[in-house]
């Protein structure tokens, strides 16, 4: 499998361009793309226009300000993509979802494979006792602007499509007493925490704790890899982890 990794020079980009080098999941990087850095050991360029390569997939880590460059020349090449950038404002969404339409395009808030199963284990936790209170609490470095997670947000959204009458509560200062229909969302940042998240899934008589914890980046690279191998072959559509991840 012949990759492109959009925004090689970044430190995911990087973890990609490293498990390549490795053949892991039969991957290669083709060339890397990165108006601002590089990687040794992968032919990087400044723009998709400066490309005459043809890859099996696109792996996206940069920016999703440069989401329509990359869409335009997936488009033109027919080259599925694995958008693994965060942050996209509703005109940049609208543009994946019109490429989606010609090209195939795995895009995901979360590229751990941990955290799809955390996800889907959530929603069934919650399916099976409805009548629980649910408290999510996730921690990660000193160093993250967004708070709560994209993940975390993920994780309540899943939760909420098994409960219809679910909303979210962000931290407890100043609440009144919580309802059974409260999601409460509760963010920590200390250190240099990787990434963790926890669902806990309560009643008078018993609880469930489900968690996921981040070691090092890696993993998302692995995801990432792991996405690319899924969706090559696959017919136009927008792709997501629990198309890989089936329970």
């Amino acid at each position: 499998m012949k990759i492109i990794i959009h925004g090689i020079g970044g430190r995911m980009g990087a973890e990609v361009a490293k498990l390549a080098l490795f053949g892991v999941r039969g991957s290669e990087v083709l060339a890397g793309v990165d108006p601002y850095g590089s990687f040794d050991g992968a032919r990087c360029v400044g723009s998709f226009d400066e490309l005459t390569e043809r890859a099996d997939c696109i792996i996206d880590f940069s920016h999703h300000s440069a989401t329509k460059g990359l869409l335009d020349y997936a488009v033109k090449t027919k080259t599925p993509v694995v958008l693994a950038t965060t942050g996209h404002t509703e005109d940049e969404l609208e543009a994946v979802r019109l490429a989606s339409e010609k090209i195939a395009i795995f895009h995901a808030a979360n590229m751990s494979l941990g955290v799809a199963l955390l996800i889907e284990l959530a929603k069934i936790t919650a399916r099976t006792m409805p009548d629980a209170e649910i408290e999510i609490i996730e921690k990660h470095h000193d160093r993250k602007l967004d708070a709560p997670s994209g993940t975390a947000l993920a994780i309540a959204n899943a939760i909420k499509t098994v409960r219809d009458d679910a909303f979210f509560t962000y931290g407890r200062s100043g609440q009144a007493k919580r309802t059974k229909e409260e999601i409460g969302i509760h963010a920590i940042r200390l250190g240099n925490i990787v990434g963790e998240h926890e669902v806990i899934v309560g009643t008078d008589s018993q609880t469930i704790t489900l968690k996921h914890e981040a070691h090092t980046r890696a993993l998302f690279a692995e995801g990432a890899l792991a996405a690319a191998e899924f969706i090559v072959g696959k017919d136009a559509g927008i792709y997501s982890m629990p198309d890989m991840i089936k329970i």
